[in-house]
């Protein structure tokens, strides 16, 4: 009976200790220290880009132009599909302003050359009156024998002011004819230049339409006058200008696609050529591309996407292993390569470090309470911290601050 009476006693007081301890340890998110292989990761952010791509640019002969309309970024075209529209309201008045200018040339030539016949046609009779004259005064000349002295002279004069107006209409129509051509000439050239802008102007026209040259998905470039001191550009939109030859868009090659990466100079210094990466796509959360590192840039170059102050830093190509049909270039994408490993290593979560007055603690599971402890963090890789001491495998700690009350 008195056995029975102690058992009873014993189990109602453990009962109500386990109860007690229950109710006693603080219910906040706890995890378990743990010993494994610890891998150090340098994380960047990259973004996808096609190896090969097509070139959709303003036109070089077109001048300064305005766009009326563009394809949206991602969009799907098919050969020959409309891209970029330029606003032609500058260009059409200028080609009539240089038909214009063509008309009134080859009405100023048809002038000149009617002007010239008939001013011919003037020198061609004075030339034959004189030629006449000459020879009338030659025969009076002739007569000289059997005329009077003084009528023989006369006769000799007339001939030589004959001889010299023949000489001057002569003259006259050679210089006229010159004058003539000349000006004709010039008249042309002028015509000719206008005949130019004309099917300048006109050819332009025709290439104020941009055509997809392939089946693709376009991807809209940067217009790098839409952007400020402090911000990076904008794709380009309906509205902006684009200057001659400007890369307004691109059609990839989506079977070249890989990710580039700006990394700084100590992130340079840890990453090799072939290292491994794990990739995850914003725009495709649900799965992790591999890849390895195919180039590193061996000279840093200014950063223009980075925003002012530009940063010097390294370029990074990372090929993909795998590809996928809903991959796009533009997509923003988190790369990850592992550049150390430690095996047997002691390693917790990041969130289970605290900082109490300049020191390292992390609060470990003792009893019914969480005690605190100095702890040395020897690394810190992602969301893992390397701990190197003040904690053992198997330990539980907490994930929150037990001594700061939860609301």
């Amino acid at each position: 009976m008195t056995i029975l009476v102690v058992s009873g006693v014993a189990a109602v007081v453990l009962l109500f200790g386990a109860f007690r301890f229950a109710k006693a340890v603080p219910d906040i998110p706890s995890a378990v220290v743990k010993r494994g292989e610890f891998v150090d990761y340098e994380q960047m952010r990259g973004e996808v880009k096609a190896v090969n791509a097509v070139t959709i640019a303003a036109p070089f002969e077109a001048g300064d132009l305005q766009i009326l309309k563009i394809a949206a970024n991602g969009q799907q075209v098919k050969k020959g599909d409309e891209v970029v529209e330029f606003d032609t309201t500058t260009l059409k008045q200028t080609l009539a302003q240089d038909q214009s200018t063509m008309k009134s040339s080859d009405a100023e030539i048809q002038q000149s050359r009617a002007q010239a016949r008939m001013k011919e046609e003037q020198d061609l009779t004075d030339v034959m009156k004189a030629r006449f004259d000459v020879e009338a005064a030659k025969l009076d000349a002739s007569k000289q024998e059997i005329l009077s002295k003084i009528d023989g002279e006369e006769a000799q004069l007339k001939l030589a002011d004959a001889e010299q107006m023949l000489k001057q209409v002569e003259a006259k129509l050679a210089a006229d004819k010159a004058s003539d051509a000349a000006d004709i000439q010039s008249k042309g050239e002028k015509r000719d230049k206008a005949l130019y802008q004309v099917e300048q102007s006109d050819r332009s026209l025709h290439v104020l339409t941009l055509k997809a040259p392939s089946d693709g998905v376009i991807t809209l470039d940067t217009n790098w006058r839409a952007s400020s001191m402090f911000g990076n550009g904008a794709p380009f939109k309906a509205g902006d200008r684009a200057w001659p030859g400007a890369a307004l868009a691109e059609l990839p090659d989506l079977s070249s696609l890989n990710v580039n990466v700006r990394i700084d100079e100590a992130e340079r210094g840890r990453i090799q050529l072939n290292q491994a990466a794990s990739l995850k796509i914003d725009a495709i959360p649900e799965r992790e591309f591999a890849g390895k590192v195919s180039e590193i840039s061996t000279i840093a170059s200014i950063d223009f996407s980075a925003g002012w102050p530009f940063p010097k830093n390294f370029s990074m190509t990372v090929s993909l292993d795998n590809q996928d049909a809903r991959l796009r270039p533009g997509m923003s994408t988190n790369v990850r390569i592992a550049t150390d490993r430690i095996p047997n290593a002691i390693i917790i979560p990041a969130d289970a470090l605290f900082h109490k007055e300049g020191q390292s603690v992390a609060y470990v599971l003792h009893g019914s309470k969480y005690d605190e402890r100095t702890i040395e963090v020897e690394r810190r890789s992602g969301d893992e911290l390397l701990i190197s001491k003040g904690l053992q495998p198997g330990e539980r700690i907490a994930l929150q601050d037990p001594t700061v009350k939860q609301q």
